[in-house]
């Protein structure tokens, strides 16, 4: 498959994941989008690595290159699970407060 359909699907992930971001006031669904650009990103990752992957086999059967990528996506995939557990408790605590979880609410608990 060509490297463009997956540029072209991870552009549309991102760009709803932006959209999403920028238009919503839950914070649920924030964080939902926040995820899937992230997602759109590793997809992005794993894509250029299978195909630097491909074009260094023909070169030498035993190359490693191109798969750096797939590391660095794991620790995307960590950080990520380690982002959305520590935003949920707060997502979960501040309803538990306001029992609202709108992002506009932030605002008025800074006094």
């Amino acid at each position: 498959m060509p490297i463009q359909y997956y540029i072209y699907l991870c552009l549309a992930l991102f760009s709803i994941g932006v959209t999403g971001v920028l238009t919503r006031r839950n914070a649920i669904v924030v964080f939902m989008c926040i995820e899937l650009m992230l997602n759109a990103v590793n997809l992005l990752l794993v894509a250029f690595s299978k195909m630097f992957h491909g074009y260094a086999l023909i070169e030498n059967a035993t190359s490693t290159t191109g798969i750096d990528a797939q590391i660095f996506v794991f620790f995307i995939m960590v950080v990520a699970a380690a982002e959305v557990s520590v935003g949920l408790a707060i997502i979960v605590m501040m309803y538990r407060n306001t029992h609202s979880v709108d992002i506009n609410f932030l605002n008025r608990l800074k006094n």
